[in-house]
């Protein structure tokens, strides 16, 4: 009887791998070409303002159905954008607010952090945490959106 090759999959990989269609991701033709994160509001246009006026991103488009409840919003940080959507049942999506907790927050990298923290706390945010040096090199503070989602914005340290 000959030896099992050590590098051929146990069962459980190739029953896991056929879940997860692993060949099939791993073939795919097309690439990935950037991600496009989507936060989830109560109130999508007052986060859409929060987050211009406070947090000082870019303004996008603010959409809404025929009967005028908004539908979609976006922000911008930099070279990406954000997408915002109202809270859905049918998708079980839910602000942090509504759940009370937040299950996934951001990092924004901006050009000078403890004048992005003096805005943003001027401007009245929660603030969580002050600016430090981290040890994984940025200087970082926390702040909270209007509905309870932590913001980090960070800086290189030089």
């Amino acid at each position: 009887m000959s030896e099992p090759d050590p590098a051929a999959p146990t069962t459980a990989q190739t029953r896991r791998r056929q879940r997860l269609n692993v060949e099939g991701i791993s073939t795919m033709s097309g690439r990935i070409e950037r991600r496009v994160p989507g936060l989830i509001y109560a109130d999508v246009a007052a986060a859409q303002t929060f987050l211009i006026e406070v947090f000082g991103l870019a303004a996008g488009p603010l959409h809404r159905g025929d009967d005028g409840t908004v539908t979609h919003a976006e922000v911008a940080a930099g070279d990406g954008v954000i997408w915002l959507h109202p809270e859905s049942a049918r998708f079980n999506l839910r602000s942090p607010r509504t759940v009370g907790a937040d299950t996934a927050g951001l990092s924004i990298m901006v050009n000078d952090v403890n004048a992005h923290y003096a805005h943003v706390r001027d401007a009245g945010a929660v603030i969580v945490y002050g600016p430090a040096d981290m040890p994984y090199g940025v200087r970082e503070f926390g702040a909270r959106d209007l509905e309870d989602r932590l913001w980090s914005f960070m800086s290189p340290m030089d």
